[in-house]
């Protein structure tokens, strides 16, 4: 945080310190849930190459979540560090998109999930560079280039198994029916979003929806696979309305911390 950055947080009044302290949490819960999600391939992905690739993009992730949370923590100025905020709230308390806290299912399920996720935070962050707050921009302008990876990677997979065999283009075809329910709630703007929008400082999601569906139809047509219709879509995870999966997520990742607080390593 700069000199300047701190001055205008003094003087920041109660609510809208809550604004960026809560789209602060909205970009640092993502990527620490999904990055979690993700870690649970080590060891298990189909083959070596993929193994890695896959610590790799997890690694990403949390290293993401770490400095949002770890800016989150210096705008609530309450004493809370990004270790604190991620191993010692409830689950009622995070504020990711349901989509991210999904179970990983096949290895074609993780692929759809992270590309669908990846896509809309590269547009997002690509914008988001260009935030009148520099710590902000900063966090953005790493964070995108690893989105960017990450899109083509998920990407080119969702290509390969949809143009593959008859076998891979059903499954991965199930995987993007069954997950398409979930991606409306990632372009769902509130009054948070809107008002920090207003002032420079953040990206309304809303407004990258279609760049989103037309590079998402791109992709989905190279693969030979059909974009479903527009149904019911899941939401909640902003307001902390979280599927059971998020609770047995939370249990696993927070347990060592909570074990042993105030330790170091």
């Amino acid at each position: 945080m700069t000199a300047g950055e701190h001055a205008v947080l003094i003087h920041l009044d109660e609510a809208q310190r809550a604004d960026l302290f809560e789209y602060l949490l909205r970009l640092g819960d993502d990527r620490l849930v999904l990055g979690h999600r993700v870690s649970e391939w080590c060891g298990h992905a189909p083959i070596l190459e993929e193994d890695i690739a896959l610590s790799n993009i997890a690694l990403d992730l949390i290293g993401q979540a770490n400095l949002w949370l770890q800016l989150a923590g210096q705008v609530e100025a309450k004493g809370r560090d990004q270790d604190a905020l991620a191993y010692f709230r409830e689950a009622i308390d995070f504020r990711n998109v349901l989509l991210v806290e999904t179970p990983n299912g096949d290895f074609g399920d993780t692929m759809v999930r992270q590309f669908f996720y990846s896509m809309q935070a590269m547009l997002v962050l690509e914008q988001l560079q260009r935030s009148a707050h520099t710590s902000l921009a900063g966090i953005a302008a790493k964070a995108y280039k690893e989105s960017r990876y990450h899109v083509r990677h998920s990407g080119e997979w969702i290509i390969r198994l949809g143009d593959g065999t008859d076998e891979s283009h059903q499954r991965v075809q199930r995987s993007v029916n069954d997950t398409w329910r979930f991606t409306g709630e990632l372009f769902e703007a509130d009054d948070v979003d809107r008002r920090l929008a207003a002032q420079g400082i953040a990206v309304d999601p809303s407004v990258v929806r279609d760049a989103w569906h037309a590079q998402m139809s791109e992709v989905l047509a190279t693969a030979t696979l059909t974009v479903p219709n527009a149904g019911f879509s899941r939401r909640g995870g902003r307001a902390g309305k979280h599927s059971e999966h998020l609770g047995h997520l939370l249990a696993e990742m927070q347990i060592v911390a909570r074990s042993h607080p105030g330790a170091t390593w």
